[in-house]
């Protein structure tokens, strides 16, 4: 036998003594090399394999070089057998994510909590990964109120349920949604146990609307009706009060089944009716501003919270029409306290009363002229 023969003997023998490999066998190996983007793998075969980055782990962060060093031990599954390039293709992830699956179906069928950090950050919402598996939470499932930017998430751990586990439409949803609704609910339930009618609390303007405002206090939603935020005549609440300003409330209302509250701007001890009483007596002369009229008369907001009727009767002594014809609104005028009702709050002015008044003293003081002058006519004589 020559010695060609027995070299290609020799080879034969050697690659006999290799084992064979198909796609979809998952063998050992040993990671004889390790780079950025790529692991080497003795798996026994003529050839070594080929683990890329993207076939190692879904953990886009992932560094192979931290991850994984030359003479360990791995668990790989064949890819190709050839993979265009002599070398095997190898996969390490997607073992690892096989396994995974059967524990996340765990935690779906348990509606466990699952934390993990944000790898990914879509158009339509965020992608986390546990053991390998990638889990999308769409963007309406992120939080329980709107979401400006979705990468502030990024890189950040997150709390969540899998609301979704289909494997045949590759199909698995995380839900934090959920448990933030469930959380809130609960700080709302405490919260509702310690507020009672009459409590004065602190709130931030959450919401405002052409009706009032919305005020979160611990979680709760409260409503000041328009009515409730001044003891005076509010336009639009706008005027009064914006979004995130910090406000103290008097509740006035609970909806237990609703978990709502009523609230009020307006304190007893504010109460321009307090001593009204004395400022707006009868007889009083009474300054104030035209704040609305009616074909009846106008009327005049002598403060705010305290208003009163100028009857059409009581404009002038001459005879009005309307009102419209010697007042306008805003404008200020000074008039006589006629009645003063504290049960009924109702105050009744004349603006009529002071010009006769005027007259009874312009009357008076010509008389006394009058007097004065025949007294002097008689002393000269």
């Amino acid at each position: 036998m020559s010695e060609v023969q027995n070299e290609i003997s020799f080879e034969e023998m050697l690659e006999q003594s290799l084992k064979s490999i198909h796609r979809g066998e998952i063998v050992e190996g040993t990671v004889i090399d390790v780079n950025d983007n790529e692991v080497f793998v003795n798996i026994g075969y003529k050839s070594d394999g080929i683990i890329p980055k993207s076939e190692y782990s879904n953990y886009p962060e992932v560094e192979l070089r931290d991850t994984v060093k030359p003479g360990d031990k791995i668990k790989v599954k064949v890819l190709r057998v050839n993979d265009g390039e002599g070398q095997v293709l190898l996969t390490y992830k997607r073992i690892l994510a096989e396994q995974g699956l059967s524990k996340i179906e765990e935690y779906y069928k348990n509606k466990e909590h699952l934390t993990a950090k944000v790898s990914l950050v879509l158009a339509g919402g965020l992608v986390a990964i546990v053991d390998e598996v990638r889990i999308f939470i769409p963007a309406s499932l992120v939080s329980d109120e709107y979401v400006d930017n979705l990468r502030d998430f990024l890189g950040k751990e997150i709390t969540f349920v899998i609301s979704e586990f289909n494997l045949k439409k590759g199909r698995i949803i995380g839900n934090r949604k959920q448990l933030l609704l469930a959380d809130r609910q609960n700080k709302i339930k405490e919260s509702m146990e310690k507020i009672e009618v009459g409590m004065v609390v602190t709130g931030n303007i959450k919401n405002v609307t052409d009706y009032g405002a919305f005020v979160n206090i611990d979680g709760i939603d409260g409503l000041i009706h328009i009515s409730q935020m001044s003891w005076g005549r509010v336009k639009k609440p706008s005027d009064v009060v914006k979004v995130g300003d910090k406000v103290k409330v008097r509740i006035i209302g609970i909806d237990t089944d609703k978990n709502k509250v009523s609230l009020s701007m307006k304190f007893d001890e504010e109460n321009p009716w307090n001593d009204a009483a004395t400022k707006y007596a009868i007889n009083n002369v009474v300054e104030g501003v035209v704040a609305r009229m009616t074909d009846f008369g106008a009327f005049i907001e002598l403060e705010p919270g305290v208003d009163a009727l100028l009857h059409v009767s009581q404009i002038a002594k001459k005879h009005v029409e309307k009102p419209s014809d010697e007042l306008k609104i805003g404008q200020k005028i000074t008039a006589k306290v006629l009645d003063f009702n504290q049960e009924s709050k109702k105050i009744s002015l004349s603006i009529k009363a002071l010009e006769d008044n005027k007259t009874k003293e312009a009357d008076a003081k010509e008389v006394k002229e009058e007097v004065s002058n025949e007294k002097t006519v008689e002393e000269t004589k």
